[in-house]
């Protein structure tokens, strides 16, 4: 045993220890919201949308900012300096950029380089070098960017589990309100109280918690007040006879989250009311619909483009990850098989169903059923097209899947760990960062996922690589995941998805720095 001093030093001590760290936790966290201004004011005023490898900063709480600081470590070895982000952020304030969407932690890092290398700007300067092609106004006077008057009007015609996701999305992405405005909803009337019932479900769910804000009814006139957005809710069982333009509506883009019509000639009646641009359909399209995947074949949307397909959750979920495998080794075949969570439109007990096996009770067994998303994955990458195959088994969770690919490749990767660091740069610094997540945990399980805005997320410990045979795990948010998907095209359609800045650089692959995208 110690000795009677001893003991009360070490006692001393560790106490010292605490309350050292219990300040330096304060003073982190005092400064992490003083940043909560800052990064809303250049939202709200410049439509500047902020974020750290990809976590946005916008409408996140201190712990949250703390937390988005401490991920940096996955791009480096060392956790992103509070005070760094805090210049780059008054920085910010100072050049006032247009419309972009600005990883800081890469303004950062870049800035830390430059001065490594002799640079001897000062970092304002070096960051409007670095955003020269949003400044609103250069040093010479000329405009570049400016942010638009108005915005463009988004109608959801239904109001579903995705439906109601995109709502949640839009309103948090109204800012200034020069990008889309959710102006309606368009529904069945169900019951007499269905304004009221609508309104609930959107404030409250099961799976993805409580509407982060307020929401309010006004029942005479038809509206729903979320957080300053005004919705106007309107009954209708027909999508060719609705005048939006009465409600102030117009050059709108209807996004069908029915399910109803996936052809051109069904979801071409939306067009046929007055006040209605363009349609985009939540569900894999049929005939020659464009299935858009963002990242992948959003720059293949045209301004003459009327009708287009968000396609799948899975094929939203596997294509960007398979784009970046086949890009750095090449995909001679494979299988894609996803255990889905149970969805809508199967039974809760034994029932008839005209689908085979999805009469069977959805809580109580898993089933196996088709899936069109391995298929479906060449409509946006045609250069897979006859190589996949998919099946899929519907499991008794209510959100999250899993997508495993089973690979051949034309290329072998070295070992599990050069193609899990490939994955993981990927997830980090690529074009495609904003589709892929990656992770490794001993512990993670699937409700870990829920409310993850990637297309799909990489496990890295499962990963399996022998040579050319490669297995590959993909956890993805089928509604919360795909619904961020589904928004980024509704703003590539509009034209108001923001440049994302620092320029990102392609990931080269370790052993033959073959450039992803």
């Amino acid at each position: 045993m110690l000795p009677t001093r001893a003991r009360s030093a070490e006692r001393m001590n560790v106490t010292h220890e605490f309350d050292a760290r219990r300040a330096e936790w304060i003073a982190r966290e005092e400064l992490a919201e003083r940043m909560i201004p800052l990064i809303g004011g250049l939202y709200r005023d410049h439509g500047v949308v902020t974020s750290i490898h990809g976590r946005r900063l916008i409408n996140r709480s201190a712990i949250e900012l703390l937390k988005a600081h401490r991920f940096a470590r996955q791009a480096g070895d060392v956790e992103l300096d509070l005070a760094d982000t805090m210049r780059v952020l008054e920085a910010l304030r100072e050049i006032a950029p247009g419309p972009a969407s600005i990883d800081v932690a890469r303004l950062v890092n870049r800035y830390a380089d430059a001065v490594g290398e002799g640079d001897a700007r000062e970092l304002v300067d070096f960051v409007r070098a670095e955003l020269e092609s949003v400044i609103v106004s250069g040093d010479d006077g000329a405009e570049r960017v400016a942010p638009e008057a108005s915005g463009t009007d988004v109608v959801l015609y239904g109001f579903g589990r995705i439906g109601r996701l995109l709502a949640r999305i839009l309103i948090a992405h109204t800012g200034g309100g020069h990008g889309l405005r959710l102006r309606a909803i368009v529904v069945r009337k169900g019951s007499e109280n269905d304004l009221v019932k609508r309104a609930s479900l959107l404030r409250r769910d099961s799976v993805h918690g409580p509407f982060a804000g307020t929401i309010e009814v006004d029942e005479q006139a038809n509206t729903i007040l979320a957080n300053g957005t005004l919705i106007q809710v309107i009954y209708s069982n027909d999508p060719a006879t609705i005048d939006y333009t009465a409600y102030g509506i117009d050059d709108a883009i209807v996004v069908d989250n029915t399910g109803r019509w996936r052809d051109e000639e069904g979801l071409s009646q939306h067009l046929r009311s007055t006040g209605v641009a363009r349609v985009l359909l939540t569900a894999p399209g049929k005939g020659a619909i464009k299935n858009i995947v963002h990242g992948i074949n959003a720059d293949d949307i045209e301004p003459t483009d009327t009708i287009l397909s968000a396609a799948s959750c899975t094929t939203n979920a596997i294509t960007p990850v398979l784009k970046a495998v086949n890009d750095a080794y090449g995909v001679v075949r494979g299988h894609v098989e996803t255990v889905h969570s149970f969805t809508n439109d199967q039974n809760l007990i034994d029932n008839f169903h005209k689908g085979d096996r999805r009469g069977r009770s959805a809580a109580l067994n898993m089933v196996i059923t088709e899936t069109g998303a391995a298929k479906a994955v060449a409509k946006a990458l045609p250069e897979l097209a006859g190589k996949l195959t998919g099946s899929a088994i519907r499991v008794p969770t209510p959100d999250v899947s899993l997508a495993i690919l089973n690979l051949q490749l034309e290329r072998p990767a070295d070992d599990k760990a050069s193609l899990n660091r490939y994955l993981r740069q990927v997830s980090l610094t690529s074009p495609l960062r904003q589709q892929i997540d990656y992770i490794e945990s001993p512990e993670v399980v699937s409700t870990d996922f829920v409310g993850s805005n990637r297309a799909g997320i990489v496990d890295g410990l499962a990963t399996i690589a022998d040579g050319t045979d490669v297995v590959l795990y993909v956890w993805y948010d089928n509604e919360y995941g795909y619904s961020c998907q589904v928004v980024r095209v509704i703003e590539a359609m509009a034209g108001t998805h923001p440049v994302v800045l620092p320029e990102r650089q392609p990931v080269l692959l370790a052993r033959e720095a073959v450039p992803v995208g």
